[in-house]
């Protein structure tokens, strides 16, 4: 397949609609890169509580405006994404579950969600597939650390949501690049 191609499969794969695409997925690499990571402990004296700000701001409100665009562009499947994961994003940010069992059953009405999205987005290539499974399995994850009270299950949920969020943002790099780093193809699919 020629670079070209790649990229305008790239372009369907990633923004399926819209221009609004590669935007709505940079900012949920964003703000599930900082998620994950934030939950993992690596930096000492960090929280998942920690990213409330850029949860609302980035991953709720910047992600509900790229689903509307989504929308208005032609389609349904990533415009629900963006607008759910919003939702997702700006709930997280200003009303967190305090009790465990109402986290636990928060992240896995969520956990729904995002398995939802995995099969709605399936033939969509791999980097899309990737991170909507992703982020299904953190979700997941941090469900079952929330009802054990489990550190260290929590720990892995945010490696993956960080691993998720890694996907997401490489697939908006690689379209908004064009395919190409320099003379250096990227890999789109």
């Amino acid at each position: 397949m020629s670079n070209e191609a790649a990229v305008a499969q790239q372009s369907r794969t990633l923004s399926l609609g819209s221009a609004a695409g590669p935007l709505g997925y940079l900012v949920l690499g964003l703000t599930l890169i900082a998620f994950g990571l934030l939950g993992t402990g690596v930096l000492s004296g960090t929280g998942v509580t920690d990213a409330d700000t850029l949860a609302l701001l980035v991953g709720g409100i910047t992600l509900f405006f790229a689903g509307l665009l989504e929308f208005r562009g032609g389609s349904a499947a990533t415009g629900t994404a963006f607008l759910a994961l919003g939702g997702f994003w700006a709930t997280w940010a200003e009303a967190t579950p305090s009790g465990k069992n109402a986290a636990g059953l928060f992240l896995v009405l969520w956990a729904l969600l995002a398995f939802s999205l995995t099969a709605v987005h399936w033939g969509g290539g791999t980097l899309v597939r990737g991170l909507y499974g992703l982020f299904t399995i953190a979700l997941v994850l941090l469900a079952i650390a929330a009802f054990a009270g489990n550190d260290t299950l929590g720990k892995v949920g945010g490696w993956v949501a960080a691993a998720a969020g890694l996907l997401a943002w490489y697939g908006a790099t690689s379209a908004l690049a064009g395919g190409t780093w320099g003379r250096l193809a990227l890999p789109v699919r």
